[in-house]
């Protein structure tokens, strides 16, 4: 143990001797010879000398420059396979820890700038995490209200670090931020009503302002800060009370928006334009100076003039000058937009139940057609920046199918890359058009472009994940599905009414053909089609009739059994199996030969979606410790609200009791519950330990299936 502590004291002088002279002298190859001239094993050198290395830059922390080009040495150190892969970033946090964080920010622009040298083969897969850990330790040390540049800084650094497909950095099951909560509100009694006149002053020139006026009261103040809660969390709003609040208070706001207009710098210093007065809405001096020069702020000016606000404040007493701002406006108009488009965008993993009604949908197609209006008339450049608005809001449309299609990893289309030398060999014989003009005056026809083989198409297409084929229009359609079986299962092809439903709507029943359609259903879906239809005077009128009314009385008398079972369940779990044999009427006897009619009467095709396979309350306590703490996930996902789930918390202690029962009312209130559908839907929620036990569980009971149908 000695011998070796001896032999590694003994590198660490012999390399920080080294590393000092090759660093002074700008020379790496100083620090490669004495390292070839060790004699040691190539572990015990890298480890003396990245000792060396993290000892020499703790003594050159107050010159910036200095550590840069020392990290620039590390790197190219790491090159040489002198140093493990991930010593340049372990200097990096080592220095940001022993810095101020002044200077850290100043050393970090060195991280931004060399992006491409982390990226590298080389040093990305080894230094990613180390880079991620550093970034977060930072963040930790900073304060997203005074520090938010900073911030913001180093998250677009690991945007730009991380590929988008990094599955670390997405929000793939589209949460909300719901702890950015904004807190407003104080007594209404202590605030006055406040007249707002663009800004001026009461009277120009002995005139009183008359025009252009908003009252801003308490009940503005409340409206328009209680936004803020449903641009936090906009399922708010398919909840049908908090829909209306939403509506209520966005047309107040909008109504004042539109009443107080604001306008162009003005050249005469009278002035009565918000811009004229900057100061009052915290606006740079920029705008002051160029407003007290009576000259027009050019777009250059307002961009450098640096409006930034991380937060907003909620004090009553600003609201009048806020509302006065043009960015203020702004940021609050463009909130609306992006409300408007969650609302109306189809989301992977939105709950079945967030659909809005046709009289919704019109109103968001006509207030942000208003909002658009707003925005054109907010100066400076209102109409640009509408436009720009419209533009991004584009690209997050893009950004959201991406999402609904599984985040796939961006790659360069190889057909891309052989149209670049494909064109390069065009240009080359560029030459030989004039040739072919000439054959073609000389009556020859002009040579035919030679068409790619079918088998280079085809596993282009391939390597693409698609299908070619050998027409555009065929292609396109049968790739609108990456997996054409799983598209074949949608709901949306399903085309078939439940029975109970056809039978009690009264517009089918004035179709002619309605028995004829009824009786078909009454086939496919109930085990009544086989029974008590045995006279031939029997009108099938009244037989549809009997059966309706059956079907819901044995809806009633299942619901009766199972909460019957659950109440009387310990005490009957202590009886022998023999007693009950005796209890078994003849209406129970019927019901088991109608279940075993549904199983032999189904086609295969059937068997895959029907709800063949019962699912019994001991097997749902089996799967719910696999679900486990993500029950509430699932709840949500299957449309239960948060009072349900409230529910379902206050009635058992633990969560595999809480699991069970959300699972057994799922499966007996749900028409469309099965154990296919709850697969499904556990990994699209990324809970495939859950989703694979489902699925032991769906080929078991398959297998038992079958050997009864044998």
């Amino acid at each position: 143990m000695s011998s070796n502590s001896s032999n590694f004291l003994v590198l660490l002088k012999t390399f920080t001797e080294s590393l000092e002279r090759a660093f002074a002298a700008n020379d790496i190859e100083v620090l490669k010879a004495d390292y070839d001239a060790a004699r040691a094993s190539d572990n015990d050198k890298k480890t003396a000398l990245h000792q060396a290395f993290r000892d020499m830059l703790l003594t050159k922390t107050e010159d910036i420059p200095a550590i840069e080009r020392f990290i620039s040495f590390a790197v190219n150190s790491c090159r040489k396979d002198m140093t493990v892969a991930t010593m340049p970033v372990v200097l990096l946090g080592d220095i940001f820890d022993a810095v101020t964080l002044d200077r850290a920010e100043q050393i970090f622009t060195y991280v931004e700038n060399n992006v491409a040298i982390w990226k590298e083969e080389c040093f990305f897969t080894a230094c990613k995490h180390n880079l991620l850990r550093m970034c977060n330790d930072l963040l930790r040390r900073l304060s997203r209200s005074q520090n938010t540049v900073f911030c913001g800084r180093i998250l677009l650094f690991l945007a730009k670090f991380f590929p988008f497909s990094e599955r670390s950095g997405l929000n793939i099951i589209s949460e909300f931020n719901l702890e950015n909560i904004t807190e407003y509100g104080m007594d209404g009694n202590e605030m006055a009503v406040d007249q707002l006149s663009g800004g001026a002053d009461p009277e120009v020139d002995g005139e009183p302002a008359e025009e252009n006026k908003l009252k801003i009261d308490y009940n503005l103040y409340c409206k328009f800060w209680a936004l803020q809660d449903f641009f936090r969390n906009p399922n708010q709003c398919y909840n049908k009370v908090q829909w209306k609040t939403f509506e209520t208070h966005a047309k107040s706001v909008l109504s004042a928006f539109s009443s107080f207009k604001l306008e162009e710098h003005r050249a005469s210093s009278t002035s009565s334009g918000p811009a004229t007065k900057p100061s009052d809405v915290g606006g740079s001096a920029t705008a002051a100076a160029a407003a007290a020069n009576n000259c027009p702020m050019e777009e250059d000016q307002i961009r450098e003039s640096g409006h930034f606000f991380a937060k907003f404040l909620t004090n009553p007493k600003l609201l009048s000058l806020q509302l006065s701002d043009s960015n203020f406006r702004r940021s609050v108009l463009v909130q609306f937009l992006i409300l408007f488009q969650y609302l109306n965008s189809t989301v992977k993993f939105k709950a079945e139940t967030h659909v809005l009604t046709q009289a919704q949908s019109d109103w968001l197609k006509e207030t942000e057609t208003q909002v658009y209006h707003l925005i054109e008339e907010s100066p400076p450049n209102g109409k640009k920046f509408a436009n720009t608005a419209r533009h991004m809001l584009l690209r997050e449309e893009l950004w959201n199918s991406w999402k609904n299609e599984g985040c796939k990893e961006f790659k360069r289309p190889e057909a891309a890359l052989e149209d670049t030398s494909s064109s390069t060999a065009a240009v080359a014989g560029g030459a030989a058009a004039g040739g072919a003009a000439t054959s073609a005056g000389s009556g020859r026809p002009p040579a035919k472009r030679p068409r790619k083989p079918l088998g280079d198409l085809i596993r282009d297409a391939t390597k693409q994940g698609k299908f070619y084929m050998g027409n555009s229009e065929i292609t396109r359609l049968w790739n609108l599905c990456p997996d054409n079986l799983q598209a074949c299962k949608g709901t949306d092809r399903n085309f078939l009414p439940s029975l109970e439903t056809y039978l009690e709507n009264p517009k089918e029943k004035q179709d002619p053909s309605f028995e004829w359609r009824a009786l078909r259903l009454l086939a496919r879906q109930s085990p009544h089609f086989f029974t008590l239809f045995n006279s031939p005077s029997y009108k099938v009128a009244d037989y549809l009739e009997s059966v309706r009314k059956k079907i819901q009385k044995d809806k009633l008398d299942i619901k009766l059994e199972h909460a019957i079972q659950e109440e009387t369940a310990p005490t009957n779990a202590e009886q022998p199996e023999a007693e009950g044999e005796g209890l078994v009427g003849e209406e129970e006897h019927e019901q088991m030969d109608t279940e075993l009619l549904k199983t032999e009467q189904l086609t295969p095709e059937d068997k895959n979606t029907h709800k063949t396979l019962a699912v019994t309350k001991a097997q749902l306590s089996e799967l719910a410790p696999s679900i486990g703490r993500d029950w509430k996930k699932l709840a949500t996902k299957l449309g239960y609200s948060a009072d349900e789930i409230q529910y379902f918390e206050s009635e058992h202690a633990t969560v595999a009791d809480q699991c069970c029962h959300l699972l057994t009312l799922w499966f007996d209130d749900d028409m469309d519950a099965s154990l296919d559908n709850l697969a499904y839907i556990l990994e699209g929620l990324d809970m495939i330990p859950a989703a694979d036990a489902v699925k032991q569980m769906i080929a078991l009971l398959s297998d038992k299936v079958e050997e009864v149908s044998e």
